[in-house]
């Protein structure tokens, strides 16, 4: 089978691609920018770069050509925004199946803004041959903005499982690891640490803020201003980096506005961390509060639910417990491999 990826030049794209590529013949790729060495298949075949912005007219006409050139048996377009609108032309009159990934951002906030981004998403998804949502709830909302000829919900997810994690020997410590931006609220994460730092029965206690972004200088000028003392800024770090991060971490917080199941999640699960998340329909697919994680409601009083799950996560019998049955649920439905294979075998069916 011939593939021809269709995605921004961004890590989900280039992991998807170097998952999928042992299960198909062929794998082409379109992008808007540099493919890493360590991304790069065997069977990887022309790689053009493109401008996925809606002002670039040409994008359809180049990505047309190539489909001519390539005849691809099957086409795969991620995300609904931008990105599928020019696939979406280029692929115009052709009986040529497609596949559209919704990765969350472009179904959930972007047809949000006005009536054009609604409409455009909607005609991608309606135009596609069958669309894949990694979260029932984001599946919902694809079905609400269009008509959808098929839907499956399917996650990239993580490498591989972890080893069993050894409870006892995590310190005690706290993970924050998404992205310094807004729509992942880390400013509440650190004032929310202001309070678990004002309270003596967690001195033991320490924060680690990873990841980077537009944020970031913002993020630690707050922390200096509130006299924070147990917060460490890693920035940016590579995997490996990070997975031992998720190994010594008892708690891991994420509370963004917006946000459908992530991969972060997913690890953290994996490594044994307990999930202190904020109240979206994609989180609640994955946690039950007080069970396996925490939901919390309102993340103004997020330094509360952070207090009540170090002290749950400071006990080795319940940490385990719930451990157990993240790492059952990342098995069952996480896993990147398992994942890839089940993409091709809709591939199959749509060709």
């Amino acid at each position: 089978m011939k593939l021809l990826l269709i995605g921004s030049a961004s890590v989900h794209t280039f992991r998807y691609l170097a998952g999928i590529a042992p299960h198909v013949d062929e794998i082409h790729l379109v992008t808007s920018g540099e493919l890493p060495p360590r991304y790069h298949a065997a069977n990887l075949g022309r790689v053009l770069q493109v401008d996925f912005s809606l002002k670039a007219l040409a994008t359809a006409g180049k990505i047309a050509g190539l489909i001519a050139a390539l005849q691809p048996d099957i086409v795969h377009v991620h995300q609904a925004n931008s990105v599928a609108w020019h696939a979406r032309r280029a692929l115009a009159g052709r009986k040529l199946p497609w596949l559209l990934t919704c990765w969350g951002s472009d179904v959930l906030l972007l047809p949000r803004q006005n009536r054009f981004m609604k409409h455009l998403v909607a005609a991608n998804l309606g135009a596609a041959s069958a669309v894949t949502s990694d979260s029932l709830h984001m599946a919902a909302v694809c079905r609400e903005l269009a008509p959808i000829a098929r839907m499956d919900v399917l996650n990239f997810g993580m490498d591989a499982l972890p080893p069993t994690p050894d409870i006892a020997a995590k310190p005690l410590q706290v993970l924050s690891c998404r992205l310094h931006k807004p729509l992942y609220r880390i400013d509440s994460i650190v004032r929310a640490w202001a309070e678990v730092e004002a309270d003596v029965r967690f001195a033991g206690w320490s924060l680690t803020v990873a990841a980077s972004g537009e944020e970031t200088e913002n993020l630690q000028i707050l922390a200096a201003t509130l006299g924070l003392g147990r917060v460490n800024f890693t920035g940016f770090v590579a995997p490996e980096v990070l997975a031992g991060l998720y190994r010594d971490a008892r708690v891991f917080v994420s509370v963004p506005k917006s946000d459908a199941t992530s991969i972060s999640l997913l690890e953290a699960m994996g490594h044994g961390c307990l999930p202190l998340l904020s109240n979206l329909p994609a989180n609640l697919e994955w946690v039950l509060d007080g069970v396996n994680g925490a939901i919390v409601e309102d993340v103004a009083r997020l330094g509360r639910a952070l207090k009540t799950q170090l002290l749950r996560a400071a006990d080795d019998a319940q940490l385990a417990e719930a451990a157990t049955l993240n790492r059952r649920l990342v098995a069952e439905k996480g896993l990147h491999q398992p994942n890839m294979a089940r993409f091709a075998q809709i591939y199959r069916e749509l060709v």
